[in-house]
């Protein structure tokens, strides 16, 4: 369990992030278009796992313009934004900013993606969505990098995350 803050207040999450080196967990997930994405999907990749709370506050839409712009032209990369908003709000969301580096996922149908990357949020205001986390999974499925943002009300460290993937 890591505990984190939300405006200074305590609260924790179910657990703790996959490990550096550690396989990363599979999952299924729900696109912008209803279809589902899974982590195979992607294999061959690195993949960048920006997940957050939801798109309908300030810091969560900031990271995800942020790694649309900051991703977009590293090579053989994928932003996965992932959230429990619907479907349907990844998609006014990404139309409405002209974002079209990233693909947003929504965990709806697969709350086991919360319990399985350590990211659910097990009290206080926020409980049963995700925390604010970025992880970096390589081409063969192995974390690389992993940061569970300490307050959810900041964004993530960019630099660190971008660095991670020189």
């Amino acid at each position: 369990m890591a505990e984190i803050t939300l405006k200074g207040n305590p609260v924790n999450t179910v657990g703790s992030l996959p490990q550096t080196g550690a396989a990363a967990p599979v999952f299924t997930l729900v696109k912008a278009d209803l279809s589902e994405a899974s982590l195979a999907d992607f294999a061959g990749k690195r993949v960048v796992l920006n997940i957050f709370p939801s798109l309908d506050t300030p810091v969560c839409a900031a990271s995800v313009r942020r790694f649309n712009l900051e991703v977009a032209n590293v090579p053989n990369t994928v932003v996965l934004c992932i959230s429990a908003d619907l479907p349907f709000a990844h998609k006014r969301f990404c139309e409405v900013e002209g974002i079209d580096n990233v693909v947003s996922l929504s965990v709806f149908r697969s709350p086991e993606f919360g319990l399985d990357y350590g990211v659910t949020i097990a009290d206080g205001p926020l409980k049963g969505i995700l925390s604010r986390a970025v992880i970096i999974v390589d081409e063969s499925g192995k974390v690389t990098y992993s940061q569970q943002v300490p307050e959810i009300t900041i964004e993530p460290d960019y630099e660190a995350a971008l660095q991670s993937m020189v």
